[in-house]
């Protein structure tokens, strides 16, 4: 039997991770022919290629010759950028100059993942206009591969996003379902951070806004820059958490809020809310309730089972 392949080609760089695993889902489902790579976790599902080697990486893209590459991978925790500079360096600016190189090379749209952290969360919302000044040396990197893409390919897009949750292989993948644990032991009070406000995002929702970034792309060569995507909830830490026992019907009265700045690890923004508003206009987005997407990404981690008896059937 003939198989089908579709004709739109698609490379995710970090398709082991939370979000990659998301975008490679969401193009794979909708008729583009997705590959994605990744480095530690890839085989056998996806390609094995280390981004810091130039060869292998101009290998693959000439070899698959994709019409996109949704750039996925970074080492996106703060204070990991912090303790480990020159690797982070390495992966979040200098792979993705040659990313975007690359990409030129072969006329591929390039999506870079950036982060709102390239804000310092003084004066929210952010407009994609607003000039960036990052507090820690995670949205430094990240502000510096945003240029690093640009300056080696005029055509791509740089999309900035906030905190992640989603359909997690463990908890401790995303920032969000990560505070599970801490909310289903309810015998032990928890500190929950209630000073910095976040606005929680499913990677389902950033997977549809990039496969309809790049559609959109195909029919319209200015689609390009800068772009904004975010949840519309507002939420401290301690908030989620509370709506994560609410959404399992669990006790909450253990969590206790911080309202005073963290003293520890890298600076966070207090609020670097995301303004929206240009991808909207272009008819691109998509945005899960957060009970819902919450409910959906964590009840497999439920540890009293009967509750899930009253909480889905």
């Amino acid at each position: 039997e003939d198989v089908h392949i579709p004709s739109r080609r698609v490379l995710i760089t970090g398709a082991t991770g939370l979000l990659g695993r998301a975008v490679f889902k969401e193009f794979n489902e909708n008729n583009w022919n997705a590959v994605g790579c990744g480095y530690r976790r890839a085989q056998p599902r996806f390609e094995q290629i280390n981004l810091l080697d130039s060869i292998a990486v101009h290998d693959i893209i000439h070899d698959f010759q994709p019409h996109v590459i949704v750039h996925c991978a970074a080492e996106r925790r703060p204070d990991v950028v912090e303790s480990q500079p020159d690797a982070a360096s390495q992966l979040n600016v200098a792979a993705s100059g040659n990313l975007a190189k690359e990409a030129a090379g072969v006329g591929a749209f390039l999506i870079y993942i950036s982060t709102d952290y390239v804000f310092d969360g003084t004066s929210p919302p952010y407009k994609e206009t607003d000039v960036p000044n990052p507090l820690n040396l995670y949205g430094k990197t990240k502000l510096e591969g945003e240029k690093a893409v640009l300056e080696n390919n005029e055509g791509a897009a740089v999309l900035r996003i906030p905190v992640l949750y989603g359909e997690v292989e463990r908890l401790e993948e995303s920032a969000v379902t990560v505070m599970f644990d801490k909310v289903q032991f309810s015998n032990k009070s928890a500190n929950m951070d209630h000073w910095q406000q976040r606005f929680p995002t499913n990677v389902k929702d950033v997977a549809t806004v990039c496969r309809q970034l790049a559609e959109k792309r195909m029919l319209d060569p200015s689609v390009k820059g800068t772009f904004h995507w975010s949840g519309n909830e507002q939420m401290t830490k301690y908030e989620m958490a509370c709506a994560i026992a609410d959404a399992f019907n669990l006790p909450s009265s253990h969590l206790r809020p911080i309202t005073d700045c963290p003293v520890v690890g890298a600076l966070r923004p207090r609020n670097a809310q995301l303004d929206c508003s240009k991808l909207e206009m272009l008819g691109i987005g998509q945005r899960t309730p957060f009970r819902a997407g919450i409910k959906e990404s964590l009840w497999p981690f439920l540890v009293d089972k009967r509750w899930r008896q009253t909480v889905f059937h």
